[in-house]
């Protein structure tokens, strides 16, 4: 169901995972290199610092869809653009598998986190005639990791942090009440990033807490959609609907991502995201893969 963000391309394919690149993470990128470039003798290794950013978050998304596929979700794409990284994924409606879908990316910068220091402490030390533009790339490794670790776990939805809160309180109160709260959250923490990104005067900050505001936002849609859904939920064996192929009765709750990157209820909504409003006249089985119309799924489940 994904095609890419607009003026996004596929850069390659690895573990039957697509990662898509958008234009404007060259502007970035260059912003980065010029912001680097004078610290170095070599401005090649400003140019080297870049990419490993690039390296880490691609990672830290690797991280989140190869987990989501351990528990039985479904995960074929990752986007880089200039905000960071997402991996499209879709776990499994219930709380333990969100969970660790999206602990697992802060989970690489963890482990990242010593082999990195560990590059940077022994270098001078093993090495005697060592170069001063290896050993500061190599603390730069370092702290970009360590730096995307921090911003990822700020309890603001939509980072890492943010959606650890949802899936942790979903144990307790359900997942509408718990996404409520996250949102609600996030939209404190965005409002303390704003006054922070004007004491700094940070255009960049500025525009990440405006994506982040429009996400909470979001997320306060999704939750009243899966509170009203509540009923839905229950009478969805009733609705005798099945795949066509395996015959199994489809996941309760928004289980399908749409190409915007909102996840929605594909039958409960009859195919319709409620985001964006695309609508979609075939859907994939999460559990066989096979694609079929809505109406063949209209069958007794098994």
């Amino acid at each position: 169901m994904y095609s890419g963000l607009p003026g996004s391309v596929r850069i390659f394919r690895l573990f039957g995972i697509d990662v898509h690149l958008h234009w404007a993470w060259a502007l970035v990128a260059y912003y980065f290199y010029l912001q680097g470039k004078d610290s170095y003798d070599n401005p090649i290794w400003s140019m080297a610092e870049v990419l490993a950013l690039f390296g880490i978050v691609l990672m830290h998304e690797y991280g989140h869809a190869l987990a989501c596929r351990s528990v039985g979700g479904k995960a074929l794409n990752i986007m880089l653009w200039p905000l960071g990284g997402v991996a499209y994924v879709q776990p499994p409606f219930r709380p333990g598998a969100m969970l660790w879908s999206i602990v697992a990316g802060p989970l690489v910068n963890v482990v990242l986190l010593p082999i990195c220091y560990g590059a940077y402490y022994f270098y001078p030390r093993i090495i005697e005639d060592f170069d001063v533009d290896i050993l500061l790339f190599l603390f730069m490794l370092y702290r970009i990791n360590l730096a995307l670790l921090i911003f990822n776990m700020l309890p603001i939805y939509p980072l890492d942090g943010g959606k650890i809160v949802w899936s942790v309180l979903w144990f307790f109160i359900g997942p509408s009440r718990s996404l409520t709260f996250a949102s609600y959250l996030g939209l404190v923490g965005v409002a303390a990033g704003i006054g922070y990104a004007l004491v700094e005067q940070s255009l960049w900050l500025i525009l990440i807490a405006v994506f982040a505001a429009s996400q909470c936002k979001r997320g306060l849609q999704e939750a009243k959609l899966l509170k009203y859904q509540e009923p839905v939920r229950r009478a969805r064996v009733v609705d005798m609907i099945s795949c066509p192929e395996c015959r199994k009765a489809p996941p309760i709750g928004p289980n399908w991502q749409c190409e915007c990157g909102g996840f929605f209820d594909m039958l409960g909504d009859n195919g319709r995201c409620p985001h964006c409003e695309r609508v979609y006249s075939s859907v994939v089985c999460p559990y066989c893969m096979n694609q079929a119309s809505l109406l063949d799924w209209r069958n007794p489940p098994e």
